[in-house]
Formats: C-alpha cells, sequence, structure tokens
C-alpha cells in the first residue's frame, strides 16, 4: 500500500443517527442523502466516503462486542475541520455559540505555531477541531 495514493474516511459510530444526522447536516451543513437507516455519508471536499457516520448497535452486532454507550467528551480521537482563514473560523465560532454548540475549551485561539481553532462537540460529545492555518 502507497500511502499517498489511499483516501482515508473518517466513520463516527453514533448511538442515535436521529440526533447525529441532523446535527451534522443542519448545524455544520454537510449535505447527505441519508435515509433514516444505520448508514449516512456526507460530502465533503474530500470526495465519496470521507466522513460517514454508522449506527454503532448495528457495528457492535457485526464485531460480536457488547454495546456499551459513551459517556461525556470523547478523548480518544477529533475530526478536524479546516476552513479557509482565520476569520471564517471566527465566524463559524460566532454561528455555532448562537446554535447553542457546546465548546469544551471555550473560543478559538491563535496558537505560536499559527494555527487558529476552537474545539466544538457534537450531540454524542466527539470533539470537532474547527481551525485554519491561514492568517488571511
Amino acid at each position: 500500500m502507497n500511502g499517498k495514493e489511499v483516501r482515508i474516511g473518517a466513520c463516527l459510530l453514533v448511538g442515535s443517527m436521529d440526533h447525529m444526522v441532523p446535527f451534522y447536516r443542519d448545524i455544520l451543513g454537510f449535505h447527505t442523502q441519508w435515509d433514516g437507516g444505520p448508514f449516512a455519508d456526507f460530502e465533503t471536499a474530500n470526495g465519496e466516503l470521507s466522513l460517514f457516520m454508522y449506527s454503532r448497535e448495528e457495528f457492535v452486532k457485526a464485531i460480536g462486542e457488547d454495546y456499551i454507550p459513551p459517556k461525556g467528551i470523547n478523548q480518544t480521537c477529533e475530526i478536524a475541520l479546516w476552513l479557509p482563514s482565520f476569520a471564517e473560523v471566527d465566524s463559524e465560532y460566532e454561528r455555532l455559540s448562537k446554535l447553542g454548540v457546546q465548546f469544551p475549551a471555550g473560543g478559538p485561539i491563535t496558537y505560536p505555531f499559527g494555527i487558529r481553532n476552537f474545539y466544538a462537540a457534537d450531540p454524542e460529545g466527539n470533539l470537532l477541531e474547527i481551525g485554519s492555518a491561514n492568517e488571511k
């Protein structure tokens, strides 16, 4: 396998498709053709199957494990959503603030290494890093 030729997709295993799909579709603005079933994929600039969801209950059946729902903020991974500029990071923070989105670490911060970001949590506690490396 040559990593430079591999497309990567991120899958969120979710407890409630009925809560998670609307958050990613209606709040974050990702388009989906979701039909109400246990799987949804979202259109992104990275192409097909770059971000998708699958019912956690269905997934654990497939691998023969018990269903144990997570609690609180997911501390095992994050999904980074990169915006074109620092100004858009600030604008997105303001927009999401008005929609009642949770920000576990507060508002946008510009780091010495050149990234401005903030962290949001989706309805099931998955962390979203929303940022940019472009000041202009």
